[in-house]
């Protein structure tokens, strides 16, 4: 396969559910399940000012709880797809509580259809690729409702494949992975629970190019301050942005892509702010505003080359965020399988991204797991050097909602 080197992006989720004993172009050989299953047309829901807000702020709160030491980046969108599908086959309380937390009260009926337009809205062309994939995984004798199948194919494309949960579906679920992030991520398990019943996958993958690609004298090499103190020497690339960003604790800029659907977005806060302290400080309607309010000002922009990969499990997170009963003994996934009406809970909402930042562009990608069990303005003299711990995002200029989101705290020693 041809390699551009561009600003890439690959996210991963797999939710993992379990049942609790104690309380009741690889092929795949597992069985496809949606072989009987079509897709139906249905409606979606327009894209308003409800979703956006709703959406901004998960996204946000997620981000917020999911910073370490290290460098990090989440793809809320990853999470809230992945997520939303198991939502599908929630019930009670447990689906009150995810429908609160993943969408604001937005119940999962308007937020499939919510959902299924944002993605489909989302543009995949080429220079500027975003590609969604959704699959789900059942154990052999796990007698999945067809209703919950029906409903992730329709709003979400999910494939469904059902298989022994041996050696064999490891394989045959880190090569779906592998094929579905452009090799960029070959593999979210290791081996299989006995008490897994079920893997809920949803993988996202960003191949962009800059509007305008960087020039070799465009990038000269630059110390760049880790958040320990220590420099480390970057390829410092150096460009003019026409979008400044600018508030009282932080200054930065939009940088867009080819056919300018996508913008990477860079924020640095103050000198006398920590990263930590200026992530804690935003919320969804400030990153809008932020992004929205950017003026028409040309800004001497410098963005580091950096490539990365992070891994994060999300149960802490979003329990912390009000779903609680998903994750325990509490849970009601009763929609999934009618005769399973207790002991089916989420086990692991695992998180594996990656991103690669050049002169070319952006290459990223996710895959979330959940398991149960314009013309410039006048210049200025704006000038923002990402030579010390920054925010960016990739955000998709339609919404200004991110995509992509996730911090730069140490580029080495």
């Amino acid at each position: 396969m041809k390699r551009v080197v561009t600003l890439s992006l690959v996210f991963v989720l797999m939710v993992v559910m379990i049942v609790n004993l104690t309380s009741c172009t690889t092929r795949i050989y597992a069985t496809d399940l949606m072989k009987g299953i079509k897709a139906n047309e249905v409606e979606g829901k327009d894209v308003d000012e409800r979703f956006i807000q709703s959406t901004a702020r998960f996204s946000m709160e997620l981000f917020k709880r999911s910073l370490g030491e290290d460098n990090s980046l989440v793809s809320p969108l990853s999470v809230l797809l992945a997520l939303s599908m198991t939502a599908n086959g929630a019930d009670n309380e447990t689906l009150e509580q995810m429908e609160k937390v993943l969408g604001d009260d937005i119940t999962i009926d308007e937020l499939n259809e919510y959902l299924y337009s944002y993605a489909k809205g989302l543009p995949n062309k080429k220079k500027s690729r975003f590609e969604i994939s959704n699959s789900i995984w059942f154990r052999e004798g796990f007698n999945v409702n067809d209703d919950f199948l029906q409903k992730n194919a329709d709003y979400y494309k999910a494939s469904a494949y059902e298989s022994a949960f041996d050696e064999q579906t490891v394989k045959d679920i880190n090569n779906w992975v592998k094929k579905k992030t452009d090799g960029l991520i070959d593999e979210i398990l290791d081996n299989i629970d006995d008490s897994a019943v079920m893997f809920l996958i949803n993988a996202i993958v960003f191949d962009a190019e800059w509007e305008k690609i960087y020039e070799k004298n465009d990038i000269k090499e630059r110390d760049f301050k880790n958040i320990d103190g220590t420099y480390a020497k970057v390829d410092m690339m150096y460009s003019n942005e026409s979008k400044y960003i600018s508030s009282d604790n932080a200054a930065g800029f939009v940088k867009p892509y080819k056919n300018k659907d996508y913008s990477f977005v860079a924020i640095l806060p103050n000198k006398d702010i920590s990263i930590y302290d200026y992530v804690e400080s935003l919320d969804g309607e400030t990153f809008l505003n932020l992004v929205g309010g950017a003026a028409k000002e040309v800004v001497n922009a410098g963005v580091p080359k950096f490539k990365y990969d992070y891994e994060i499990v999300m149960n802490g997170a979003l329990i912390d965020m009000g779903m609680e009963h998903a994750f325990d003994g509490r849970a009601d996934f009763s929609k999934m399988d009618a005769d399973l009406k207790e002991g089916l809970y989420i086990s692991e909402v695992l998180h594996k991204t990656f991103i690669s930042v050049d002169e070319k562009g952006t290459k990223a990608g996710a895959v979330t797991k959940v398991e149960m069990r314009d013309t410039a303005g006048p210049v200025s003299e704006a000038r923002v050097i990402l030579d010390r711990p920054f925010v960016y995002a990739i955000i998709d200029n339609a919404t200004n909602l991110p995509l992509f989101i996730g911090t730069v705290v140490d580029l080495g020693k």
